[in-house]
């Protein structure tokens, strides 16, 4: 198994397409090295194309969890199992950054849960404060606060230039999810 002595904190937000994208492909070099990868995916119940390849071709390397309902959460809409995942989530993180043997340590829409106020910052930059030197944390998802902007080691914004879900394109199979 690779390893590496120094892990860094990344961000990836904004609101053009390709944080999660962005996430997935390091997932993808990191199983190429046989590195442990554990991915928490904050506010997603729904049914996504990375969940069938994980599970079924990288299992023994790569772990994914949903800590979502397969709603949108939406502002004002929030119920009370929207927290208690979320609350779940960030310890499984936790356990998957202290506890267990994983090199990398995704967040997916771990931003976007903060600016619902699903996590609270002061603990997500808990986690980055205190987190061990050697593992990777990787944090995705549109409206990233300023304080974990400022945490982290590497942050990168995808800006929406132009996207055909402004003409009405949903969610594609293989592309979007």
């Amino acid at each position: 198994m690779a390893t590496f002595e120094k892990g860094y904190v990344q961000v990836y937000t904004g609101n053009g397409k390709g944080k999660t994208t962005a996430a997935l492909g390091l997932t993808l070099r990191a199983v190429a090295h046989d590195m442990k990868v554990y991915i928490a995916q904050f506010m997603k119940g729904q049914d996504y194309g990375e969940l069938h390849v994980i599970k079924e071709r990288m299992g023994d390397l790569v772990d994914i969890e949903q800590f979502g309902t397969p709603k949108f959460v939406r502002t004002g809409q929030i119920s009370d199992e929207d927290y208690e995942l979320a609350k779940k989530g960030l310890e499984k993180v936790k356990e998957a950054l202290f506890e267990r043997d994983y090199k990398i340590v995704i967040m997916e829409e771990a931003n976007v849960a903060m600016y619902m106020g699903l996590l609270d910052k002061r603990d997500v930059l808990e986690l980055i404060r205190n987190k061990p030197e050697e593992k990777e944390l990787i944090l995705t998802g549109r409206y990233a606060p300023q304080e974990i902007i400022e945490a982290a080691d590497l942050v990168t914004e995808m800006v929406e230039v132009k996207h055909y879900y402004q003409r009405g394109v949903m969610a594609r199979p293989g592309i979007e999810k």
